[in-house]
């Protein structure tokens, strides 16, 4: 972090993570191929050879066939494409989707509530199904929301505000039982995330049919992702133009982009383990010392059941935006929620100060009663990363502390 004269404390790699040198250097390999993957001389055969062999390194660390997964520019696309080709499928089928009815949680990123938001638009009933105070979608608040019209569930594999990792296996398996019965069929998608960095993303294992992926929250290249796309699920392009990637997205593959996103994935699974007990420690530190720290302070999700370099807490009386900006003059960089939805504006996705998220788990905690909407406008994130340190967090909780002792003395 050189670019600010001093090196700083990075921890916001929820929101995006630093390029891996592994990485890095994959891509700058893949750099020197000049061809076009579509094209049939030898370059270009050359550029098709690399393209196939960045997939099949991705469909191994999914357990998928190669051509299951599809190259995209990122988690975004993968979601739009997953949820929005799958209704333009059924409108170019002749059957639409006015009568059909959608399931998502309430608690997802805003790129998957947007095409929520598009399907109603479109005719389609849309059903919420939300977390329980602990910041989990159970099989059964999924099972209630079923009907024999059903056709589509999204439920995101971890949290991207909390980071709480959502049953999926036990949801399709209800999802499953539920087909069976009615003998329909309901097409299953999660937005992965951050959570191939921490748990393995064998896709038969999750029960899902849809599995969106980006590099920008796996130490990949930003601007790159993939999507499985499994045998059940029949998707329409939702970008138009040429034939690639099996005609679910048009336009010329860049090789080195795939080349670095599947460096990316092989590279967490080598890691995984390792930086899943270093980081899960350092977490639970910076938990035990801001609760010391912080009067009142209350952990939104349950880290038992959280990806674990996430930590998101709520600060009574303060704003969440003071405390970021105060920690950013200390050199410390942290976040109130998703950056996407920070980014919002005003009138979508709700009230632009709150963290839908987290209001969701204080309706939860309430028990129909009224919720403590506090919790929700009064939110931090601490995401950290491979390069989090013990002294880092004994720093970062240096300097809370240090503001709550000037605010308390103004």
């Amino acid at each position: 972090m050189s670019i600010f004269g001093r090196r700083r404390i990075y921890l916001d790699h929820a929101s995006t993570t630093p390029v891996s040198p592994a990485v890095l250097r994959a891509m700058h390999a893949a750099e020197g191929i000049t061809g076009n993957p579509s094209s049939i001389h030898g370059e270009g055969v050359k550029a098709k050879r690399a393209l196939e062999a960045a997939r099949a390194r991705v469909a191994s660390e999914l357990g998928c066939k190669a051509r299951e997964a599809v190259f995209t520019s990122g988690i975004t696309e993968s979601n739009n494409l997953a949820i929005l080709g799958f209704a333009r499928k059924l409108e170019l089928a002749g059957s639409g989707v006015r009568g059909t009815h959608w399931i998502v949680s309430s608690i997802e990123h805003a790129s998957v509530l947007e095409c929520f938001a598009e399907v109603e638009r479109l005719g389609g009933d849309v059903s919420y199904a939300d977390p329980d105070a602990r910041g989990i979608i159970t099989p059964v608040s999924v099972s209630r929301l079923l009907r024999t019209e059903t056709v589509f569930v999204s439920i995101g594999w971890a949290n991207n505000e909390i980071g709480v990792v959502q049953p999926l296996s036990a949801i399709a398996e209800a999802i499953r039982a539920h087909e069976e019965r009615h003998r329909t069929k309901v097409i299953i998608h999660s937005d992965a995330g951050q959570a191939p960095l921490y748990r393995s993303p064998q896709v038969h294992t999750l029960g899902v049919d849809l599995l969106s992926l980006g590099g920008v929250k796996l130490y990949g290249p930003h601007g790159a992702g993939a999507l499985f796309v499994g045998a059940r699920a029949e998707l329409a392009p939702v970008v138009l133009g040429g034939g690639q990637e099996r005609g679910l997205r048009a336009g010329t593959e860049n090789v080195a982009l795939a080349a670095g996103f599947a460096e990316a994935l092989a590279e967490a699974a080598r890691l995984r383990a390792a930086e899943t007990k270093r980081i899960a420690k350092l977490r639970d530190t910076l938990a035990k010392m801001l609760l010391a720290e912080i009067p009142g302070m209350v952990i939104n999700g349950d880290l038992k059941h959280a990806l674990p370099h996430m930590l998101n807490v709520s600060v009574p009386f303060i704003w969440s935006e003071y405390f970021v900006l105060a920690l950013d003059r200390a050199g410390i960089a942290v976040s109130t929620k998703s950056a996407c939805n920070e980014a919002m504006p005003a009138g979508r996705q709700g009230d632009a100060s709150r963290s839908h998220v987290v209001l969701r788990l204080a309706e939860a905690a309430a028990e129909g009663g009224e919720p403590p909407v506090w919790r929700s406008e009064h939110t931090l994130r601490f995401s950290l990363g491979r390069g989090t340190s013990a002294r880092d967090i004994g720093k970062t909780c240096d300097e809370v502390g240090a503001i709550i002792r000037r605010l308390k003395s103004d």
